[in-house]
């Protein structure tokens, strides 16, 4: 995560770092704590927008505006809406998103999925796109502001 977040700080456009004090709260008022390249991100910066300042090609969250990702498309925060685990955590260009799902952890992380707002909750369509945080953050950061998770489908 070290050189990741030293790419973040280098090139892209991160916010000032949340304190522990703010993760902490964060934690408590969704239920879960966060993994280690989750709290290493926040620690470093909270939120970040790569590429571009005004139009980044991938906008992270702060930790004040992660919410469940049923909230923030269907505004209903019911199971029928979709998933209880999957959290909003990156929008990107074209008014999709980047799911966080805490249902599980690959290796102690948490997996990503594709949030394409379009055929959301299907998880055919919002499947697994990276096994951890610092998997799909490296990807962005080689990405050429691609969506490079869709690139083995072409």
């Amino acid at each position: 995560m070290a050189e990741l977040l030293s790419e973040v700080s280098r090139l892209h456009f991160p916010n000032p770092p949340a304190s522990p004090e703010q993760i902490e709260a964060f934690e408590r008022s969704v239920g879960w704590r966060l993994d280690p390249d989750l709290r290493a991100f926040y620690l470093h910066c909270d939120g970040a927008r790569l590429f571009d300042r005004l139009d980044p090609a991938f906008s992270f969250y702060p930790l004040a505006m992660i919410r469940r990702a049923r909230v923030v498309l269907l505004q209903s925060d019911t199971d029928k809406a979709g998933p209880a685990s999957w959290y909003a955590v990156c929008a990107v260009r074209d008014t999709n998103y980047i799911f966080l799902d805490v249902s599980q952890q690959v290796e102690g992380r948490y997996p990503l999925r594709d949030g394409y707002r379009e055929a959301f909750p299907d998880p055919s369509f919002n499947r697994q796109i990276a096994n951890s945080f610092s998997e799909f953050l490296a990807g962005a950061l080689a990405s050429n502001e691609e969506w490079f998770w869709l690139q083995d489908e072409e």
